[in-house]
């Protein structure tokens, strides 16, 4: 949950309209390669823990969920990541979709349970909730029971189930076991937390992705909105303007999306004008390294 939506931070109508409305298409898109296909996506995609574990089919916050969507596509996302762990929200996203024509979608969810027939029983049902034959991206989440679930998505990858296949960790958890898998197995995406506080996958995680030619999702990019608490109120700095930036949102993504071996970043929310903040990282241009160390000084004094 972004913590923004709690603090009423940079939420007004006013900043919602400066945002850029309709950037699909735009050639100063930002997106990065799969490393084990050569597909593009956008660098910012859409979380949907805690968001769209909402209610029935015709309450109000179910419909504003698919706002949230169409928003999202309109200005260039593609990525939407789920899990059957987030309540509703599988059920949720394939509802709104089915409003929405010709949504880019790159559908990613994950498997979490255990044992083999559980976890096959489990995907197939994500399948249905997503409403599509096949699944862009399945992934085995925060590892649980990886070893009997692995052999199945290799396989349904093979059958066509799944386009690509991965694994997961947040709030940096099993760093050492999923070190380990990436330079055991060939994943094609792996999916982690870092943010400018939880930046440990710097010394290990990252590099392992970028040898082993895995494609990175980070999770948790505000650190469940705790970022935003410091940053409250506060002016950003000059060197915004430098990257295109006019909220703290869109420069702490930018920081992240401008690590080489980073694909995508999947922040939350439920609150459109927090969406278009966060989708215009998708334009302008990434910061440097030496540019990244001066935002990273300047967060850590704020």
């Amino acid at each position: 949950m972004d913590r923004r939506e709690a603090l009423g931070f940079l939420g007004t109508a006013a900043l919602a309209a400066a945002l850029p409305g309709r950037v699909q298409g735009s050639p100063a898109l930002i997106t990065r390669a799969i490393p084990s296909s050569g597909e593009r996506i956008p660098v910012v995609g859409l979380g949907t823990w805690i968001t769209f574990d909402v209610g029935g089919a015709e309450s109000p916050a179910r419909r504003a969920r698919g706002d949230i969507l169409a928003a999202f596509f309109e200005a260039g996302g593609r990525l939407v990541d789920s899990s059957p762990m987030y309540g509703s929200a599988e059920e949720v996203i394939g509802a709104e979709l089915a409003r929405l024509a010709n949504a880019p979608l790159f559908s990613a969810t994950k498997v979490w349970t255990v044992g083999g027939l559980a976890g096959r029983r489990q995907m197939e049902h994500s399948r249905g909730l997503w409403r599509r034959n096949r699944l862009d991206l399945m992934q085995v989440h925060n590892l649980l029971d990886w070893e009997s679930h692995w052999p199945t998505l290799k396989a349904w990858k093979a059958e066509g189930r799944f386009r690509y296949i991965g694994m997961t960790t947040s709030h940096g958890r099993r760093h050492d076991d999923l070190e380990k898998i990436i330079r055991r197995e060939r994943l094609d995406f792996v999916q982690l937390t870092y943010n400018m506080v939880d930046r440990e996958v710097e010394d290990r995680l990252l590099p392992a992705a970028a040898e082993r030619g895995a494609a990175v999702i980070v999770n948790r990019p505000f650190d469940g909105g705790a970022l935003f608490g410091k940053l409250h109120g506060k002016p950003l700095p000059g060197w915004a303007k430098e990257i295109g930036c006019a909220t703290w949102a869109a420069a702490l993504l930018k920081w992240i999306a401008s690590h080489a071996a980073v694909t995508c970043a999947i922040p939350a929310t439920s609150q459109l004008a927090h969406l278009r903040e966060n989708v215009a990282a998708l334009q302008g241009p990434l910061p440097d390294a030496a540019l990244r160390r001066r935002m990273l000084a300047d967060y850590e004094r704020a």
